[in-house]
């Protein structure tokens, strides 16, 4: 293999220079929107792939041009070992961009070992700023946990901090003024994220979206916003800011706002398993080659092919709930 001669592009002509990770299937949360009622079977220790098997394979994905790798779950800081990782990864000389995301929970306490490893900005999932109601959405009673280990990340100079608001009708859309109105005071960056119908569709009550038009149109009761220039290792988040504010808003609008014609993503799940795109069931076995044998370039191969077999865009619509074969939770949203 070539040092990055080779480049992942599908055939619509994207790059796809960004691997997100989901390191296990396992979290302490049960999230409404990830996992479903009934839970879900968890894969064996056996069926998860090693640390030093998803080394090979991001040295792999780098020949390739990939140079952007977030981590992600379930719960990447629930598994043992997390953190020795993240300090070999970072240690790759042609990843440009390492970054987390995390529930929180688990942040407080391990700030300066993940920072120590090499990680310099976070995302924090969190979908409500009231006690009772994250307990309401996540299962469990760890609001406080969760902020001040944000609070904490914003004091040891984590930058950015971007805390992922999923919005959903009914259950949390009563609070998007109240996270945008944190951007006038702190250098967080909030990135509210329409509601996707994925994986947990079974509830007693289906959870709706909120179009991202509704969403602007509220945030913007509190003043003016102007557009943040995009960056060149941006993700689908359209950026704004309050004028003077400190921090900034970004709306992603996964329904109604497609970003399929930008997405320059890969997604590698806990089981070996490479997928071009969250909604569709499309997968690639990686895992099973590995093990049996398969050199750097036959597993490029399966990389390459992925990448150009990635679909033009879902066609996911707000009423038309989508089954997958792996949840959000074991794929790693």
């Amino acid at each position: 293999m070539g040092n990055g001669q080779v480049r992942l592009i599908d055939q619509y002509n994207r790059r796809l220079n960004y691997l997100r990770i989901s390191v296990t299937d396992r979290c302490n949360l049960r999230c409404l929107y990830c996992m479903p009622c009934e839970g879900s079977a968890k894969l064996r220790h056996e069926d998860i792939l090693a640390y030093e098997e998803i080394l090979r394979l991001v040295k792999i994905a780098t020949d390739l041009g990939v140079d952007k790798v977030r981590l992600t779950g379930g719960e990447p800081l629930f598994r043992k070992g997390i953190y020795e990782f993240i300090s070999y990864l970072t240690s790759l000389p042609d990843l440009k961009d390492i970054s987390i995301t995390t529930n929180g929970v688990f942040l407080k306490k391990n700030l300066e070992k993940i920072r120590s490893a090499g990680i310099k900005r976070i995302n924090i999932s969190l979908d409500s700023l009231r006690r009772k109601k994250y307990e309401k959405i996540t299962g469990y009673d760890a609001f406080n946990e969760v902020w001040e280990g944000i609070e904490l990340a914003r004091k040891l100079d984590f930058h950015p901090v971007k805390i992922n608001v999923v919005v959903m009708e009914g259950v949390n859309d009563d609070e998007i003024i109240d996270f945008a109105g944190l951007t006038k005071k702190y250098p967080y960056h909030i990135r509210f994220i329409e509601y996707m119908p994925v994986g947990a569709t079974n509830l007693p009550n289906p959870l709706r979206h909120v179009p991202y038009t509704l969403i602007n149109e509220r945030i913007r009761k509190l003043g003016r916003l102007v557009e943040v220039p995009r960056a060149p290792n941006d993700g689908p988040a359209e950026r704004f800011r309050f004028e003077g504010a400190p921090g900034e808003i970004g709306l992603i609008g996964a329904l109604t706002h497609h970003f399929c014609r930008t997405c320059n993503r890969l997604r590698l799940t806990a089981s070996g398993i490479l997928r071009p795109c969250l909604l569709s069931d499309q997968e690639h076995d990686l895992k099973g080659p590995m093990r049996k044998g398969a050199s750097d370039n036959e597993l490029a191969e399966i990389f390459l092919k992925a990448a150009f077999f990635k679909p033009h865009a879902h066609y996911l619509a707000p009423e038309n709930p989508l089954p997958l074969l792996g949840q959000m939770s074991s794929i790693g949203g």
